[in-house]
């Protein structure tokens, strides 16, 4: 069968909507985010488990929970196991939709060709010891001058992995061709504004329910504050907060803010695949889960890649 997407910003309701689809569809969910693979990044990632209820039944979701939080996990891994998850899901007659907001994972999982797996370069990180983040920076950019994923610019364990990938590229070999059938992607879109109400409402929610004691939970286990920073976002501002460098309102304030540029940024992506060539269906996502899903199967009736649903 072929592979159903479904992407868009975060807070948008993508898991709801992925549910009612794959309920509809007798399918299974593959996750595209790059934190819910991690065992005990619960509520900062959204891993909202009870979404993939329906009454007493369980949809089938793949990719999530299958790393300890610290242990490393990069694209080539993601791309083997979404490979491994879909044809699982082929095997058994069933239909796979692909559902996340993490562009580069969803860029490796659409992609026509698999990734080369490239190791830790020990000889090229022993060199580059002495260079400082403005310098790491600047080396990554002459190597990639049309760089999308300016995160790797804040890090400098990104930073590094990301000059490895990039002079790995220059002596790879051939790729092969994905072995996935892919088909129709939709996006998720809705009016800014609306968006915007959806994140501080969730935000505040998490922080409400338990959020703080995920965090402190995850530093008990051993997890440095180091980690929690490179992990962003909801992460990266508890550990500030519980550092003492930031009060619960400024907590609050900085972290929603930062959150509503990750969403930016997310649209950002999602029109640059746009622009290379990418066929995304945007669908208004300012109604019902159940009423969403109606309108997607509808679409996906009209497309050629489908028989009658």
């Amino acid at each position: 069968m072929h592979l159903i997407t479904l992407l868009g910003p975060t807070a948008i309701g993508k898991t709801k909507i992925a549910v009612q689809l794959a309920n509809q569809l007798r399918g299974e969910i593959i996750s595209a985010d790059s934190r819910q693979v991690y065992r005990g990044m619960n509520i900062g990632s959204g891993k909202d488990i009870q979404e993939y209820l329906i009454g007493k039944k369980v949809i089938p979701h793949h990719l999530i929970d299958i790393r300890e939080a610290g242990e490393h996990y990069d694209l080539f891994q993601f791309q083997q196991d979404f490979y491994a998850a879909y044809k699982g899901i082929s095997d058994r007659g069933h239909q796979a939709i692909l559902c996340g907001g993490s562009g580069m994972y969803l860029e490796a999982a659409l992609a026509s060709e698999q990734m080369l797996e490239v190791p830790k370069d020990i000889e090229l990180r022993n060199s580059l010891k002495s260079f400082t983040q403005e310098q790491l920076n600047h080396l990554l950019r002459e190597l990639k001058p049309h760089l999308h994923n300016t995160t790797d610019l804040d890090d400098r364990t990104r930073t590094l992995r990301a000059i490895e990938l990039a002079m790995a590229e220059k002596t790879q070999k051939e790729s092969q061709p994905s072995p996935v059938n892919y088909g129709v992607i939709f996006g998720l879109q809705m009016e800014r504004k609306r968006l915007y109400e959806r994140i501080e409402v969730r935000l505040n929610q998490r922080l409400n329910g338990g959020l703080i004691e995920e965090v402190e939970g995850l530093l008990q286990s051993g997890l440095s504050h180091e980690h929690l920073q490179y992990y962003g976002l909801e992460y990266k501002y508890l550990s500030l907060f519980l550092k003492g460098e930031l009060d619960k309102a400024q907590l609050f304030i900085q972290l929603a803010q930062a959150i509503r540029k990750f969403a930016k940024r997310q649209m950002t992506w999602f029109r640059r695949m746009e622009k290379g060539g990418t066929n995304i269906i945007w669908v208004n996502a300012n109604q019902p889960a159940s009423s969403l899903a109606d309108e997607i199967i509808g679409q996906l009736k009209k497309s050629k890649l489908y028989g009658e649903l």
